[in-house]
């Protein structure tokens, strides 16, 4: 599948997590070829500040391949990973991120910070960012307007 047809995966999920009441965030984690984790933002459901989609993802993956190191993962996200997301998958050893929307007030991998680019850290993973960004940012844009 292309990166556009996994970004359309990740909608789906977010689009459940809006059915819910949670802020409508998709994410898969895809290792050669496959998809083996796919979640969407439970916070509210759960009342848990660290069910981010990408956390929920990445759990499900290490679970499912019995290794908490992800080194041959993708990681599809609907918006720019959180600081706490994109730390996930440096110590996942995520090997690569494929995001939607950017997010300007918080985004850690490209519009505030690039965790996953910092020769500082233990790890580093490339991204390819705006993959189906105006869907992604249409699908958040009118989730808040329907909240005021």
């Amino acid at each position: 599948m292309t990166d556009d047809e996994l970004m359309g995966l990740a909608l789906e999920e977010a689009r459940a997590a809006a059915e819910h009441g949670d802020v409508p965030i998709g994410a898969l984690v895809v290792v050669d070829g496959l998809v083996v984790a796919r979640r969407h933002n439970q916070r509210e459901q759960l009342q848990d500040p660290t069910a981010h989609a990408e956390v929920l993802a990445i759990r499900d993956a290490a679970a499912a391949l019995g290794s908490w190191r992800l080194e041959r993962a993708t990681v599809f996200v609907t918006l720019e990973p959180c600081a706490m997301c994109a730390g996930t998958m440096v110590n996942a050893r995520v090997e690569r991120l494929v995001f939607g929307a950017r997010s300007l007030d918080n985004g850690a991998c490209g519009s505030l910070y690039h965790l996953g680019s910092d020769p500082r850290l233990n790890h580093e993973f490339s991204t390819t960012a705006d993959v189906r960004a105006d869907e992604c940012g249409e699908l958040l844009s009118t989730y808040f307007a329907g909240l005021r």
